[in-house]
């Protein structure tokens, strides 16, 4: 990446060696890099220089990226940054559990460098796209949905959602009472050449409901199908 700015990338892992690969392979993309061994310091360092992105790199026995995960959405000023869980556990309930956190996006080890240099990009491009965007302001009695803010008010109160969770609700009610499948949604929010479960779309569906309180009854469940947004 030319100019002087450069993405700023935070790779939070307890496996200072194990970690190279993750580094060189930001790195060789042009990326500003740096490292927290802890959630502890993710939370100081991601506060006190806000990254554009975080990488949470998990091992069996180390830091737990649904934890830390959960740490840092609860932090208001870096609660929307995009997320990216790099680990070795690749089972559904793994990944489950790691949208669950909230993160954005999961890719399982042995990776890909240039799977995860273009999932990284993809990420970064529709997180960019979305903050600069200058759509229309969608408002449902009480709900009010501003993309170029990417900012979520009920009755007039702010809902702190992650950018998956704004991105399925931007979806959904930009084209209320239209149905879309669990497919449409995982393109629309990650991108396409993800694994797609049920489940993974499910639990992205049930924490958007609850943050939204009664407004969560506006995403109605079509079965068989997906899910659509009624006023």
């Amino acid at each position: 990446m030319g100019g002087k700015y450069k993405t700023r990338v935070l790779v939070v892992s307890d496996d200072e060696a194990g970690v190279e690969p993750l580094f060189y392979c930001l790195y060789k993309e042009g990326y500003r890099v740096f490292r927290a061994g802890t959630g502890e310091e993710a939370v100081h360092l991601a506060t006190a220089e806000p990254p554009d992105l975080i990488v949470l790199d998990t091992m069996p026995s180390a830091t737990d990226g649904p934890k830390v995960c959960r740490r840092l959405r609860r932090e208001e000023n870096i609660s929307a940054i995009p997320v990216i869980i790099v680990s070795v556990r690749n089972n559904e309930e793994d990944i489950v559990s790691g949208l669950e956190a909230g993160a954005d996006d999961y890719i399982t080890k042995p990776f890909n460098p240039r799977v995860l240099a273009a999932r990284v990009r993809a990420l970064l491009r529709r997180y960019r796209r979305g903050l600069s965007e200058g759509e229309e302001v969608l408002t449902f009695n009480d709900l009010v949905i501003h993309p170029g803010r990417r900012e979520v008010l009920y009755k007039k109160v702010p809902v702190k959602l992650t950018y998956s969770e704004f991105c399925i609700l931007h979806l959904l009610a930009r084209r209320p009472g239209w149905a879309f499948t669990r497919y449409r949604i995982v393109d629309a929010v990650r991108g396409e050449n993800h694994v797609v479960t049920e489940r993974a779309v499910d639990v992205q569906i049930v924490g958007l409901r609850k943050k939204l309180g009664d407004a969560g009854t506006c995403i109605k469940t079509v079965r068989g199908v997906g899910y659509t947004f009624k006023e």
